[in-house]
Order: C-alpha cells, then structure tokens, then sequence
C-alpha cells in the first residue's frame, strides 16, 4: 500500500536516525541502488496546433518484476538551457509503478486537440516545450539545483534523467527534438543505455497509466458474475508471495471493509467471511485501482477478478516486506449492506515476542504466527484488526500518524513510552497508526506519548515503507490527553561548569522565527542557559540552497540573538566550515557542529589555524600544560572514516582557571541500514562501519589527551547516531575508556529519541572518567516525546566542578561537594 508521504531521499537524523522495529529510510536515490523506473515517454505538444492529445504527460515504465513505489518522489521538469535562476517545476508523486508496466503524470492542458489523456495516475501544472526540454525523476521532492550534464550525474537524487532537442543537460547526448504531434519514447521493454540519445525515440505519443490504458479508451470491462475457484486463502498462501503471483484469477469473493480514497495509490480492501482454519493464511486482500477512487462501499458483497501481484513498499530495491495485492481489477457488487468480518483483536499477548526467523531472504520460509510478530502481521495483511485503550509510544508526526503499543507492559518508560533497550528486544507491540477517516469529518489527533486512544481503533491491516505494518484506520479510539508535561533543568551552581548537546535538526536562516524563537526559549528556560552548548545540524546561510555558500555566521549570529532576545546570556559561537558538499547531510546545507558559549562565565582559548582539513593535535604533558594545537579544530578531518560525514569540532575553554576540552559530535547516520521489519533477518546494520571507524579516531583523540595529562576534563558530546548498547558507544568507553554517565539512569530512562515508537538514546555525553564522581546529567525532555516538537532529540545537559589536576585540591572538593 503506497503511502501519500513525502521524505527526503538524504540522511537527515530525524528521518535515518534509526532503522529499527518498523523503521526504514526513505527510497533511496539511484546512486544508492539501480531503480527499475525509467521516464519511458515524453511529450509536450499537449493541446497545441496539429496535436491530438489535449494535454502534456511524462509516462513512467517499470522493467522490474514487482511493482514499484513512489512515493515521495516527483518528476521535475527544466527548460532546455537552464540558468542559475530558472524555475524548477516538481509533480510530487505517489503510489507504484506495476511491474512491467506504465505510471501516467499528466501535465498542463492546451486549448487544441481532440483526444484525452488516460486517467492519469498523477497530475501537474507544468507547461512544457513541445520542442526541447530536460524531464528529471526524482528520489524526493526538493528541486534539483543542478544545471550541467555533469552536475546533474552526480545528483544523488535522480533516479533518471532525459534531455532532448538543444538541452544542455542529458544522459551521454541528448535525444532528438519533438514537435506538436510527436513525443519522444523508450522501447517497449524501457531499455535504459544511459545514453538519451540512443534510448529514446521521437514517434507518436502513446500515454499508458498505471491501469495498462490508453489514450481513448474507455475502461469498464463487466465484471465477474460467479464466484472463481479461488478464494482469498488460497491467492494468499502460507508464506508472504502469494503461490499465485503475477496470474489472473476470476470471481474471487468477500466483504468490502476499507476503501482508500486518497491521491493515487487508491482501492479497497475485502476480506472473506469465510475463513479457513489456517492461521497461516491471509483472509483479505487490496484491490489496486491507481488514480481512481472504486465505486464499492464497505459492507458491498462483491466478486473480483483480477491479477495477482507483490507489491513492495519503497520499491522494487528495497528490503522490504511485499504485500499481496488484486492491480488490473473488475468486479461486481452483489449486495450492499453486509455486516462486516470481526476484527483481529490485538491483545497484549496476540503478537509474539520474537521479532521473526532469521534468514538472508525470508520471503519464502512458510509463515510461524505463533512464534514470529513479522509472521504474525503477514498471515494478517489487509485484514481487519483492532485494538483497544491504545497507549501512544510515539507522537503524532508532520504526515498525521502516530505510534501506540499493543503490549502496554512492554519496556515502558515512566512517561509512556516504549524503551529500545537491545538488538534482541526490539518492542514487538508496537504499532503505526494512520486514518481512512476524512479529515473534515474528524481531525487526526495531536497526541503525545503517553496518550491514549481511549475506545476501539480498528481498520484494515497495511504496510508503509516508513514504518512497517500499521492500521488503516476506520474507526480511531477518542484522544485522551494525558498532560505530558516538558521539563527543565536544575540550574548549575556558580562554581560548577554546565555543558549541554542539541540537535537543532537543520538550522539555516530559512528557517522561521517561530523555530529560532523555540530553540531559544528551550535553552533559557528548560536548559538554564549552559555556559558551554555544542550544537549539531548547523547549516550555512543559504541553507539547502546548493550554490557554493559554506560560512554559516548568519545561522549562528540568529541563534545567539534569539537567545539574548529570550532573555540568555550573550552568547559567543565558534565553528569551523566545511568544504562544499564534503559533510553529508541535506544537499546543499553543509551541515557542521558548533559551540555556544557565555563569555562571562567561561572563556574560549583561540588557538588559530584550524580550517576544514587541518587535523588538530594535542601537545604538552608531563610538566608542561596541556594544549591543543588548534582550537578550534578537527579530529582527522581527511580520515576516510569522515567521507560525506560531519567532522567532530574540538573545543579548549578555560572555567576558573581550568582547562576543559569539548568534542561536538555527529556521527554518520543509519540511512541504508536494513529495516528490522524487513526481509533480511537479522538485519545488516551497513552504516555503523563508518560509526565504528568514527570512534575509534575519537577514542584515539581522547586517549592521548588522557594520556598527556590523566586528571583532563575531557567531553565528547553529541548525535553519536548509535546506541548504548551499540559497538559505536563501547569503542568509546570499554577498557578504561570515557564515562558515560546515562548508565547511572534506571534503564528505562536511558533514552532522548523517539523513533517508530521506540524510546532510544542517540544522542550521549560521555566525560573522562576521572570525572565520574563529579557530573550531575539530565536529559531534558522537550522534544522527542511531543506532536509539536522544534527538533527531533531531546537536549541533553552535564554539570560539575572540573578537576585542577592537583590531587589535593580535587580531593578537598569532593569531600565538599559529594561527601
């Protein structure tokens, strides 16, 4: 079931933070993997003289053999000879290409012509050239800000590209020109050379949608009138690939449960009242019917025919899981007004605790319900499910769903979550939540954790490539707001040091006032106002516009001005900028990390130097003082392990005369790690490579810091993208290592992050362990936890009194401060 989402096709932590329980990243972009969707045809003499089409289109083809989702993709369209102001106009696009088969995007209409496009499967404005122009598929939304044939092949995003006529960009050369009556066109079989000018044919336009329609033609094929030899039980089988797939089947019967009416992944689900007593097997199914909403209501007893197909959320690439599905379908009502299957009902013991047997591919292994939650959701796909007095786990998020728990004993935090405590228990009960409900008939609600659907919320059960498995809703349970509150720190004394990390998730000058003036009134009021704040996801001051610019004094300067506007400190900013585009994140933003600090409560030591590939060192011991060599500076800034990866900012400052050193972090993030939903079992977690070579380069940092002088007061901060638990965080702290002070929390308070309903730390302090007995740590939760979040993690905050390095002196204090 496509899903009508956009994400972007980037790691960004708050979409590929996490691939765990029912997380995955978004589709990725072609240069992630090879797409099986190729732009087949091009046409842009719509509705002007000579023409016979009224309108415009781009047709999509799919040489895979399952279909392919698009959601949160778009076509673009450029003029032939793009400058650096030329408009990119996007169709944002949704639901799937069938395999083998075609994706209509009609575009603008012309006042000439005779003849109809097909329904398409989505709809654009854009005007094109009937001549020359450059068409671009696109993994995301964001419009492309390449303008070259060279640039433009190194876009991650694009999926596939076609110039043609006098375009300066194309795919080796471009394809011939167009005219009025003529598009240009791929074979049959979507042969893709990457070469436009030997792909691509000019002929008469040929417009085919998702359905296999043509131009002209008027669907509405009679339906079946006796029930097929097949019923649902049998197309589903009992494993998750129908024994069926890719075959027509006849007058296949059941119950109409759910219609989806929404953009162009519409149908409807119906399940048979007839169960088998197999506990293995399906009883319903989803009935594909593209940009169309069906003429069904539930309750309708209908017959269907149709072809069998697997559809994969996320495409055809992805490691995720297939449903089955009816693409191609006709049907006939055979009375209305049917009461509806009982639903499933998810109790706290229906769905096991074992995540599912472990496989490289498990899509063939026979389903175990009893013993597997993946098995359990398969044998159910498409059926009506329910449950009741739904606790959430996971906010309402920007796309109007939510998370709550069917297990409410499972790992509950004492606000209401669900607590990711290891790679072995990964919080089976949890589940997503969307609505089939109008939303003018009822408002999806704003939950946080901790709230409830009070009541029976039940609907057909689907699968998103965002999330896993989730409910459909028909009917959602009364929001019952349980006044989660948000916290604030105690404040630190005047002789003790506050440190604190915030992920201000994609901070530019673009952004509002309202974001700025939130993270501001967070840092006075919930966070007191710490002397030392290290801050991840800066972006430079053009933001994600593309276009060369890398100082981001503009992003910080409006920071530390909102924070003096709220009433804070005056805070003064250090950072180092990026080479162009050599730091990951969202295109264009050069993300880095920074400091915040109040110079009147501590100061900076400049040691000057320090620039983007400058690796900084650490000099002294013994006698002499310990410094660094550049401050601030970079940790091995050229190591391979920082490739497309934000580099780690070193800070010195100095506290009542004594030095402290401070490690900004933001680590490589999971984008492109399997899902743990999805058919690789166990998953493999590719991205932590690059974590674990990440760390060890700062453990190395520190251990000769620790190693020039053993009482150094030593912080490494930030999103370290991993978990406690994870190799990433022990190469940091094993074996005499730093202290990581969220140990000292009960465990089910271990987290400042929540993702697909998982409450999970990300996000660490970690302090040389002579400070042990020394730091107070808080994570402050104002973020993760709530609908209207300013950032996706929650901040977190350490005070203490740093050590002077002489033993009789440190001894004295903590006689005085921790007797």
């Amino acid at each position: 079931m496509p899903l009508p989402r956009i994400r972007p096709p980037w790691p960004t932590a708050a979409v590929a933070a996490l691939v765990i329980g029912a997380g995955i990243a978004p589709a990725a972009p072609a240069a992630a993997a090879p797409s099986p969707i190729v732009i087949s045809e091009v046409y842009g003499g719509g509705g002007n003289s000579g023409a016979t089409l009224r309108a415009d289109f781009v047709e999509l083809g799919n040489s895979g053999s399952t279909a392919a989702a698009l959601d949160g993709w778009s076509v673009q369209y450029l003029p032939a000879r793009p400058g650096a102001n030329s408009t990119v106009q996007v169709t944002p696009l949704s639901g799937s290409v069938p395999a083998g088969g075609n994706y209509l995007v009609a575009q603008a209409t012309g006042s000439g012509g005779s003849t109809d496009l097909p329904t398409p499967d989505a709809t654009g404005t854009t005007t094109m050239s009937a001549t020359q122009g450059i068409v671009a598929l696109v993994a995301g939304t964001e419009p492309i800000t390449c303008r070259t044939a060279a640039d433009c092949a190194g876009h991650e995003s694009i999926v596939d590209l076609i110039g043609w006529g006098d375009a300066a960009v194309y795919e080796t050369a471009p394809a011939a020109a167009t005219t009025n009556p003529v598009s240009t066109a791929r074979s049959a079989a979507f042969g893709d050379t990457d070469d436009n000018s030997a792909d691509f044919t000019a002929k008469e336009p040929t417009p085919v949608n998702s359905a296999g329609q043509t131009a002209g033609e008027e669907p509405g094929e009679e339906g079946p009138q006796e029930p097929g030899e097949l019923r649902i039980h049998d197309i589903q089988g009992t494993t998750r690939v129908s024994p069926h797939a890719g075959r027509a089947v006849e007058g296949v019967p059941g119950i109409v449960t759910a219609i989806n009416p929404f953009g162009s992944a519409r149908g409807f689900w119906f399940q048979d009242p007839e169960p088998d007593r197999d506990p293995r097997t399906s009883e319903a199914l989803f009935v594909f019917t593209g940009s169309t909403t069906p003429d069904v209501q539930s309750g309708d007893d209908v017959l269907v025919s149709g072809t069998v197909a697997e559809f994969r959320a996320g495409g055809a690439t992805t490691p995720n899981q297939t449903v089955t599905q009816l693409n191609g379908a006709v049907w006939t009502v055979l009375s209305s007004g049917n009461a509806l299957p009982d639903p499933v009902r998810l109790a706290r013991h229906s769905v096991p605790e074992r995540i599912a047997p472990e496989g490289a591919d498990i899509t063939g292994l026979t389903l175990d319900p009893k013993r597997y939650a993946l098995d359990y959701w398969a044998a159910n796909e498409h059926m009506l499910v329910s449950v009741t007095d739904a606790r959430v786990v996971g906010a309402t998020d920007a796309y109007n769903a939510l998370w709550v728990t069917t297990k409410p004993r499972q790992s509950p935090s004492p606000r209401g979550g669900t607590v990711y405590g290891s790679y072995s228990t990964p919080n089976t009960g949890r589940l997503k939540i969307e609505s089939l409900v109008p939303f003018a008939e009822r408002p999806f609600p704003k939950a946080n954790v901790g709230d409830e659907l009070a009541g029976v919320t039940s609907g057909p059960l689907s699968y998103s490539q965002f999330g896993g498995y989730l409910i459909k809703a028909t009917t959602l349970g009364e929001h019952i707001d349980n006044g989660l509150e948000r916290e604030s720190t105690a404040p630190q004394r005047d002789d003790e040091l506050s440190v604190a990390t915030y992920n201000v998730e994609n901070l530019s000058p673009q952004d509002s006032d309202a974001k700025f003036d939130r993270l501001a009134d967070g840092i006075v009021a919930n966070l007191g106002s710490p002397d030392i704040i290290g801050l991840e996801e800066i972006q430079d001051n053009s933001g994600p516009t593309d276009d060369g610019t890398v100082a981001a004094d503009m992003t910080l300067d409006r920071l530390a001005q909102a924070v003096k506007d709220a009433g804070g400190p005056g805070y003064h900013w250090r950072e180092i900028s990026p080479q162009d585009k050599a730091d990951g994140g969202q295109p264009g933003g050069n993300i880095r990390n920074a400091f915040l600090f109040d110079p009147t409560r501590v100061e900076f030591t400049d040691i000057p130097g320090g620039d983007a590939t400058t690796p900084v060192r650490v000099l002294g011991g013994g006698r002499d003082e310990v410094a660094l060599s550049v401050s601030p500076g970079r940790i091995s800034p050229i190591d391979e392990a920082w490739a497309s990866s934000r580099k780690p900012l070193v800070g010195q400052f100095r506290f009542q005369d004594r030095s402290v050193f401070v490690v900004t972090n933001h680590f490589n993030s999971k984008g492109g790690d399997q899902p743990l939903h999805g058919i690789s079992q166990p998953p493999v977690r590719s991205s932590e490579t690059q974590r674990h070579a990440q760390a060890r380069l700062v453990r190395d940092f520190t251990d000769s810091l620790l190693k020039a002088d053993p009482s150094a007061n030593v912080l490494v901060i930030g999103d370290l993208n991993d978990f406690r638990f994870s190799t990433t965080l022990t190469t940091l702290t094993q074996r005499r290592g730093l202290y990581a002070p969220i140990d000292d929390l009960p465990r089910k308070q271990r987290y400042n992050y929540v993702y697909d309903g998982n409450s999970q730390a990300l996000d660490h302090i970690l302090t040389s362990p002579a400070l042990k007995n020394r730091v107070s740590y808080d994570i402050v939760r104002v973020n993760a936890e709530f609908h209207d979040q300013v950032s996706d993690h929650d901040p977190q905050i350490v005070r203490f009194r740093p050590l002077t390095g002489d033993p009789r002196i440190d001894a004295r204090e903590d006689r005085i401060h921790h007797p």
